[in-house]
């Protein structure tokens, strides 16, 4: 542990010195830096790549489940589609300096309220080497230093790619500390930052329900929630079948280990008179594991549901199926056994949406669209460092403007208070 303290000490004090400097750093370097990075990370995309393999040998010789594998793996599309993101964030607008609101007052003072950067980011995420690449690049566009502790089974992917953004910042004459990379498996750096209130500002944990539990457990430092994506799909009465099929085999199926992947599909009692068993039938012939309860146990192949599976988020390819009577018990499901991550709603109907939507308060609510869209990509962020669960300060994606805070400027002609 003494060896990790001064490991954190190190790190933090070379964040804050290059969190200083980024706090007015112009948005062409920034551009430049996260261009930078996306040239060298497809010059380099296969030491990239090998680095990755290893990382898979291992995470398969120690058993780890077939959607972890999915999230760790790596190919030349999606380091395409990383190299892509980089450079879609570089292209953003600058949040730092925006203002947000501006009035004067009787007295004649001016008052601007401005974006200013949160200061040192820690983030803590399982196996997902491309967020190195996203959290590295959003903290950067919002003029953050940013501390990664990435997964363990990770690390050699993490560490290549980290290579590679500090690249960018070298070319652009940016401090290579403003994207530092914990480069050790040891769990008792995890802790430290937690405790790290002298040198980070707010930590943003992206994970399972273990990892997300034992930062809000232990942590000292402000946390962004990032809770279990246990992603609801409810087919109302009023559903189009045919965009039903799509969206809940897209919701599960795409890749079922991400975080916006369906977890719980409930159907509308009169739905299911209509059409019988499509959807779970369309689940079953795709691999998909259904748990049922009740009435959907009936149909060949599902398993019976624990009472557990509802409200469980799964990574995997299983999924908990349930009848309801209407919107409202649908709502009232997803209220129970929900995360608050991501639910949608497969209606043509307007005014039973509008009811989804008004008496729901997860972070995100579709209608007629697959919850794999819940990522900062899809909704035009380039990328995001988590789906923030809490209801404090960021909600929903959490891209560069919600790594920002806020300042009073205010401006007066010798102003005196009577």
């Amino acid at each position: 542990m003494g060896d990790c303290t001064e490991i954190m000490a190190a790190m933090g004090k070379a964040a804050r010195a290059a969190s200083a400097e980024l706090a007015f750093a112009s948005t062409e370097r920034k551009a430049a830096a996260l261009i930078g990075a996306a040239h060298a990370l497809w010059d380099r995309r296969q030491a990239v790549l090998d680095a990755n393999v290893c990382d898979l040998d291992e995470a398969v010789a120690a058993g780890q489940t077939p959607a972890l594998l999915d999230r760790l793996r790596l190919d030349e599309g999606r380091i395409r589609a990383i190299a892509d993101s980089l450079r879609m964030i570089a292209e953003q607008k600058d949040p730092v300096g925006e203002v947000i609101a501006e009035w004067t007052r009787p007295n004649g003072l001016h008052i601007r309220r401005v974006r200013t950067p949160l200061g040192v980011i820690g983030v803590i995420y399982e196996s997902r080497p491309n967020v190195t690449a996203d959290a590295g690049a959003l903290a950067l566009k919002a003029g953050n230093a940013v501390i990664l502790r990435g997964g363990s089974e990770s690390l050699l992917s993490s560490s290549a790619i980290h290579e590679c953004m500090v690249e960018g910042l070298r070319g652009a004459n940016l401090p290579g500390a403003a994207i530092q990379l914990v480069a050790t498996r040891d769990r008792a750096m995890v802790t430290e930052m937690l405790r790290a209130v002298d040198y980070i500002d707010v930590i943003v944990p992206r994970g399972g329900k273990g990892l997300v539990s034992l930062v809000q457990r232990e942590a000292r430092v402000p946390v962004f929630a990032h809770l279990e994506g246990v992603c609801h799909v409810y087919a109302d009465r009023d559903a189009d079948l045919e965009k039903a099929r799509r969206v809940v085999l897209n919701a599960k199926t795409r890749r079922p280990g991400i975080c916006g992947a369906a977890e719980c599909l409930l159907i509308d009692w009169q739905f299911y008179t209509k059409h019988g068993a499509v959807l779970v039938e369309d689940l079953l012939e795709a691999g998909i594991e259904v748990r049922a309860e009740g009435e959907l146990q009936k149909i060949p192949g599902t398993v019976k549901a624990a009472p557990d599976d509802f409200g469980r988020e799964f990574l995997d390819r299983i999924i908990a199926a349930k009848l309801v009577d209407g919107v409202g018990e649908a709502i009232e499901h997803i209220r129970t056994h929900g995360s608050g991550h991501t639910e949608a709603i497969l209606t043509e109907s307007d005014e039973t949406a509008a009811q989804f939507f008004e008496q729901l308060d997860s972070a995100i609510l579709m209608r007629n669209a697959s919850t794999q869209f819940a990522d900062g990509g899809e909704f035009g962020m380039g990328a995001e460092i988590g789906i923030a669960t809490g209801k404090l300060h960021a909600r929903g994606p959490v891209g560069a403007e919600q790594l920002t805070s806020f300042k009073y400027l205010v401006e007066g002609d010798g102003t005196t208070r009577p």
